[in-house]
Parts: structure tokens; C-alpha cells; sequence
């Protein structure tokens, strides 16, 4: 069987930071003015006051402490509550591309190959820009690729099984350089005016090449052993934003249709699932829980996290074995693994174990098992 590598990932960072603190001011302030402008109705019974946020709030439930933003104004701005950006022309290269382009060369140097050298590009993330052209193609055009490219979307999971498309194709012969980006501009489908989720996620891409070995010129190579995904259709994590809101008479002061999540229920039934799925990915490889060096997990939650780890190892994994990107990046989707794997892989050495790992809304999970070459 022909063996595949990942040779090469790269990051991109927005150039801003929200703290909790920042965060929790503009949503107290956004609270005041509601309350204050709903003062009858309050009084009435007929709407309930909101309630206030907190760093404290924030951080025991999520273990976030900040976020990375490609705009910060517009999401401290109490009277608006949403990223600015402004629009460009058809003719411009769009913001997702944009960042997409900047991980890949990233992902494409470390990888010692070219834009041109690249057959197959897969765009993985939770949300796409737009419907079509496919955001893959423009990045395609915008690196000098070359073969083909496809959108494709499985939430916070998006990644691993964009992974597994392209250790099929290269297999199967259909590429022979495959690229994986995945631009989560994640601040433009949350609803920052929500308490229950208005700390959670912030933006990033990721990216990573692909390749058959015999065919890699970079000096890092990790191969991959296998791949396992699995979905479970739940209604506790939705966004039901798209086209089909335009034909639709709502009341204008309702709460938007992103991102929102029964937080309770995703936690209580995640965490089971993603663990016995890790566990039963590695018992079909004939490798035990223990014997991983490490654990790239999703990142959306610490406690999610600890306890899934708890489970795989029969006690606490500190951040050696299970690194945590959360508390800087806080929830980025798609990426979250990814970063965690970015950031997180030097240390290891030759023959060492790891798996790639997310989880999400589906719900879906998707496992990478590698080996450091």
C-alpha cells in the first residue's frame, strides 16, 4: 500500500486579541442597553432582563481566556456586536481565500513544494463565505495549483475528514500533492449578543500538505496509519443560517440563526461518543490508548477535553500527552486540532505515536492516527 505523509502545515493568526475582560465589558454594556430599552416589558413579565457575563463565567466554563479576531471594533461596539468587514469586488481575491492562501504557503515552505506542484486542494471548514465558486477553486487559482479543488463542510470536524478525502485520493492515484485548508472566521457566525456562547469561539486557518512518500522532499514527515470518521445526527449544535432565510418572515428581533448549542446535552453525549470512537480506531490498528505519545484534540472545551482523556488513559493527561491551544485561540472549529498539532509536534521523535482528533456538530468525529518518520 502506497504510504501517505503530511510533510508540511501551516497558520495563519489574526492580529487581534479579545480578552475576556474586554469581551464581558462590551456584552455587560450590550445587556444595560437592552434591558434598559425592554425596562416595560421587563416590568411586565412579558420578556425576562438579561442577565450579565463574567471572566470567571467564562473561564469555568470553557477554560478560554482570550481569542484571536481579524476585526475587533465591530464586536465591542455594544450597539453592533458583529465583526466589520468591508465588501470587496468580485474581482478581488475574498477575505476566507485570503487567509487560506497565507496558511498554505506557509504549509506549502515548510513542505519544500510549490503552488504549482499541489493537484488537489480541499477547503474544509465550519462555514463557507459563499456558495460558489467554490472558495477551494479561488484558492487554487490564487496558489497556481493545479488538478482540482472542492468546499466542504462537517462542522468542527471539517479537518480530519478532509483529511481522510485526501489520503483516499492519493491512494487511489486521483492526486499526488493534496492541500487541506481550513479559514474558520468563526467571529462572523457566532452571536456575540448571546451569554451562553458569546466567549467561545474566535478565528484562524490552518493548513496542511499531503503526500505520497516517495514522492516528499521535506526532511519532517509523519505517516499516516489510518483514518476513522463517524456521524450522528444531533439537533443540540445548529446553525441555521443560509439562503432559505431570505423567504422566511421572522420577527426582526429575534435572535439570529448561527451558531447555538444545548451546551449541557452536547457535553453529556460527546464525550462518551468521540472516546469510544478513539478507542475503537486504535483497537482496529492493534495500538492501545497508552501507547500514543500524544493527543491533538478538538478544542472547544477543557473540561470536554480532560474527561475524554480521563477516559482514554484511566487518569488526568497533562498537557504533554493532550496539549491545549483553547486558552489562547479559544473554540476555532475546524482548526482546533490542527493548531494543536501545529504547534505541538517538535518534541516528538522518530516512531513516536499521535492521533489528530475532532469532534463537533453532526455530530461528527474524525480520527488521524500518524507516526513520526
Amino acid at each position: 500500500m502506497t504510504r501517505i505523509v503530511i510533510t508540511g502545515t501551516g497558520l495563519y493568526r489574526p492580529p487581534h486579541v479579545i480578552s475576556n475582560a474586554e469581551l464581558v465589558e462590551a456584552f455587560n454594556a450590550y445587556a444595560a442597553l437592552q434591558n434598559e430599552r425592554n425596562a416595560t416589558r421587563i416590568a411586565a413579565g412579558e420578556v425576562e432582563a438579561m442577565v450579565s457575563s463574567s471572566v470567571e463565567f467564562i473561564e469555568k466554563a470553557s477554560g478560554i481566556k482570550q481569542r484571536y479576531v481579524i476585526d475587533k471594533t465591530g464586536v465591542l461596539d455594544p450597539t453592533r456586536m458583529k465583526p466589520r468587514f468591508a465588501p470587496r469586488a468580485d474581482e478581488e481575491l475574498s477575505l476566507m481565500a485570503e487567509i487560506a492562501v497565507d496558511a498554505a504557503r506557509q504549509a506549502l515552505a515548510a513542505a519544500g513544494r510549490r503552488g504549482d506542484e499541489v493537484d488537489a486542494v480541499f477547503c474544509a471548514a465550519a462555514n463557507m463565505q459563499r456558495a460558489y465558486p467554490a472558495m477551494a477553486v479561488e484558492i487554487q487559482q490564487a496558489l497556481g495549483a493545479q488538478g482540482y479543488g472542492f468546499d466542504m463542510n462537517v462542522a468542527c470536524s471539517s479537518a480530519t475528514f478532509a483529511i481522510e478525502q485526501a489520503v483516499n485520493a492519493l491512494r487511489a492515484g486521483t492526486a499526488r500533492c493534496a492541500l487541506i485548508v481550513n479559514p474558520e472566521i468563526t467571529s462572523a457566525h457566532l452571536e456575540w449578543r448571546d451569554r451562553d456562547c458569546h466567549f467561545i469561539f474566535g478565528d484562524v486557518c490552518t493548513a496542511m500538505v499531503i503526500e505520497r512518500d516517495d514522492d516528499a522532499v521535506s526532511g519532517e514527515r509523519w505517516e499516516v496509519l489510518g483514518t476513522k470518521l463517524a456521524t450522528q445526527f444531533s439537533n443540540h449544535i445548529r446553525n441555521n443560517s443560509g439562503f432559505l432565510n431570505r423567504c422566511e418572515d421572522t420577527d426582526p428581533d429575534a435572535r439570529d440563526k448561527t451558531f447555538r448549542q444545548e451546551g449541557r446535552k452536547v457535553f453529556k453525549e460527546v464525550v462518551p461518543l468521540a472516546a469510544a470512537h478513539i478507542e475503537g480506531h486504535l483497537g482496529a490498528l492493534g495500538i492501545e490508548t497508552t501507547q500514543l505519545r500524544r493527543y491533538w484534540l478538538h478544542q472547544a472545551n477543557l473540561g470536554m477535553n480532560q474527561l475524554v482523556m480521563r477516559k482514554l488513559v484511566g487518569g488526568d493527561a497533562g498537557p504533554d500527552v493532550a496539549p491545549l491551544i483553547l486558552d489562547e485561540y479559544a473554540n476555532t472549529a475546524s482548526a482546533g486540532s490542527i493548531i494543536a498539532f501545529h504547534l505541538h509536534r517538535g518534541d516528538l521523535g522518530a516512531g513516536d505515536l499521535g492521533m489528530i482528533c475532532s469532534f463537533g456538530a453532526g455530530y461528527s468525529v474524525g480520527s488521524v492516527v500518524v507516526r513520526k518518520l
